[in-house]
């Protein structure tokens, strides 16, 4: 449960961009994928589906457009959408023995079945299987062999970099080292600089930065944008991870600097996992009334940010006291069960039996009405807040 209003508070810092940038998918023929897969030296993604699929049109409404899936696809796939009964989908459905939609096919370059996912997939669920495919796929050995016999041709360092990213593997050092020596201004050497920007605190994604017109001109804007994001996000997870202010100072730096109009809900969103992680209350507090102030607008997103404040430190009394000043706003604008349910249990926790009493017994009166299944967790509830004083 903990997890979903995670998600909903990640959500709520998202900007409402009509213009997100999903999977971009491949608009030739299966040869020519695997084709430009080869020179790409990315794996395929081929989204086997039916025109009549419900599941299928879900997935390509709600989870092919999705900005986090977009990112993550069309970094490390040639996407392709066959329609396994119309042109060449019905060949195709032969020979990768498709029975069922959606199929969801990752194929290595010559069009070998990598992994199969039969079934629509969730956002996170979908990255994930990528992600499982990705990592049946290691050849970096035979970059390492190369490597370590000296040799340094730009092309093989761009395959290495490519193998290291697609293993998981840190392609930093190596990254590091070519740039030592080598010519920036070669399309080849731009493009280990692409490959290899992983994290903003590095000197790689200061040439990133320092070329990306003439990088964008080898990929596309949105593609380099999209790297830029990827990066200090990293960093952000990193400063997370290491509980370090000076990343967290250097990840929200960037942002405002190199795509100002996703700094305010980054920093929010950074500062509130930073503070929750270094149990900072004073700062996690401030962030929250920030996001309150930016987001909190209807009863929805004040109920998400005051969830996400209770599941994070359900026993201190700070929390729990901005927390219920949000939830009485949420309860009486919104007026559902689990707002009222939740403002009940913050008032309890806060020592306020009476009004706790009351909002509890306000909830277990909509949820007869209009949500049976909430009754029985309601009157529990109640029972706690008249036993426990």
């Amino acid at each position: 449960m903990k997890k979903i209003f995670l998600f909903a508070i990640i959500a709520l810092f998202s900007f409402a961009n009509t213009q997100a940038q999903g999977i971009e998918f491949f608009h030739g023929t299966f040869a020519e994928a695997l084709t430009k897969a080869k020179t790409e030296n990315k794996l395929v993604f081929m989204d086997a589906f039916a025109e009549w699929c419900g599941p299928c049109k879900r997935m390509a409404a709600t989870v092919f457009t999705d900005e986090k899936v977009g990112k993550f696809m069309n970094a490390n796939f040639i996407c392709l959408k066959t329609d396994m009964e119309k042109g060449e989908g019905p060949e195709l459905s032969r020979k990768f023995d498709v029975s069922a939609y959606p199929t969801l096919l990752f194929l290595n370059s010559e069009g070998g079945l990598v992994q199969r996912n039969v079934g629509a997939l969730p956002a996170d669920g979908f990255i994930l299987a990528a992600k499982q495919a990705l990592g049946k796929i290691d050849n970096t050995k035979e970059f390492e062999k190369s490597y370590a016999e000296g040799k340094r041709e730009p092309e093989l360092i761009l395959g290495y970099v490519r193998a290291l990213n697609r293993a998981g593997k840190s392609s930093l050092r190596v990254v590091n080292e070519y740039l030592q020596k080598a010519d920036v201004a070669q399309p080849t050497t731009l493009k280990i600089i692409f490959e290899g920007t992983s994290q903003a605190d590095s000197k790689v994604f200061d040439q990133l930065i320092k070329n990306r017109a003439a990088i964008a001109a080898l990929y596309s804007a949105q593609q380099v944008k999209d790297k830029i994001e990827n990066a200090i996000e990293k960093t952000g997870e990193n400063a997370v991870q290491f509980r370090s202010a000076d990343l967290q100072a250097e990840a929200k730096s960037k942002m405002k600097t190199h795509l100002p109009e996703k700094a305010e809900t980054f920093a929010l969103s950074l500062d509130m996992k930073f503070f929750r992680t270094t149990n900072d209350i004073k700062g996690y507090c401030k962030t929250c009334e920030a996001a309150v102030k930016k987001d909190g607008k209807d009863a929805r997103s004040l109920y998400a940010i005051a969830k996400e404040m209770t599941d994070a430190f359900p026993t201190e009394k700070p929390v729990l006291k901005d927390a219920e000043k949000y939830l009485k706003k949420a309860a009486e604008n919104g007026g559902l069960v689990e707002y009222y349910y939740l403002y009940a249990k913050t008032l309890h926790l806060n020592g306020k039996k009476a009004d706790a009493l009351t909002n509890a017994e306000k909830a277990l009166k909509i949820a007869q009405n209009t949500q049976q299944n909430a009754v029985q967790a309601i009157q529990q509830l109640i029972e706690q807040i008249k036993t426990q004083g």
